[in-house]
Formats: structure tokens, sequence, C-alpha cells
């Protein structure tokens, strides 16, 4: 799959995730789910008690990166899936983390809806470092 232009992700777009979620329940056959960025927002995750906050949360909170919000629903499986242009194919992002309600027991009974994937710069970065792109 060819790697995508982030700049040119818009809130309000259609993309497509195709992964294997909760393998041997759903089978072991890939699965594709559709959803719109519903928002780019920083990576920071607000703590409600200030003694849950560590060192690599405050890092992040002082130096956050956009990731992108879904209004689809991901399951477990689907972390490392390719965000993509269902029209062309550009990979924009990898998912992530799904958000979820009560426990993660809940994630398939009750899931949120809101998945989060992270910017495919993140992955150019890191095939540049290790020159494989």
């Amino acid at each position: 799959m060819k790697l995508g232009n982030v700049s040119a992700v818009r809130e309000g777009q259609l993309y497509a995730f195709t992964g294997y979620p909760i393998g041997m329940v759903l089978g072991l056959y890939p699965v594709t789910h559709r959803g719109i960025i519903s928002a780019i927002s920083p990576v920071a995750i607000p703590m409600i008690r200030s003694n849950k906050l560590n060192e690599k949360l405050l890092k992040r909170l002082h130096d956050p990166y956009p990731v992108f919000q879904l209004d689809a629903t991901a399951y477990p499986g689907n972390s490392g899936s390719p965000l993509y242009d269902p029209d062309s194919g550009d990979v924009l992002g990898v998912i992530n983390k799904v958000f979820i309600q009560e426990s993660k027991e809940n994630a398939i009974s009750k899931p949120s809806g809101i998945t989060y994937a992270i910017p495919v710069n993140h992955v150019e970065n890191i095939l540049r470092e290790n020159k494989l792109y």
C-alpha cells in the first residue's frame, strides 16, 4: 500500500480500515470498517486525579502530536490496521486505540464507536530511521 499525504486529511472525510478483529470470535478473515475523521486533536489524555500523572504523561501534555479521531468502531485485533482512503488506497494512518466505556471486558458488548489512528508520517519517520523508506 502507498503512504499518503497526511496534510490532506480533513475532518468529515470518509476513510476505511481493514484488520483482523477478535480473531477466533469473528473469524480469521479481514474485516473492513468505514468512518469519518471526527477530529484531528492532540494526543493528550486528561487525568481525573493528579496522582495519576507520571513523567511520560506530562511530556505528552507538554509536546502533544495530533491524532485522528474516527467515528468508527474498532475492536481488539484492529490495532495496527491501516487507515486508508477507500478511493485511492493511500494509507493515511494506523489504528492504535479505541475509547473504552466502563471496562475492557465491555469493549465488545458496549463499543464506544470512537477509534484513534496515528498519522502515517510517524510511520514514515520510523521507516526512514531504519533506512527502509
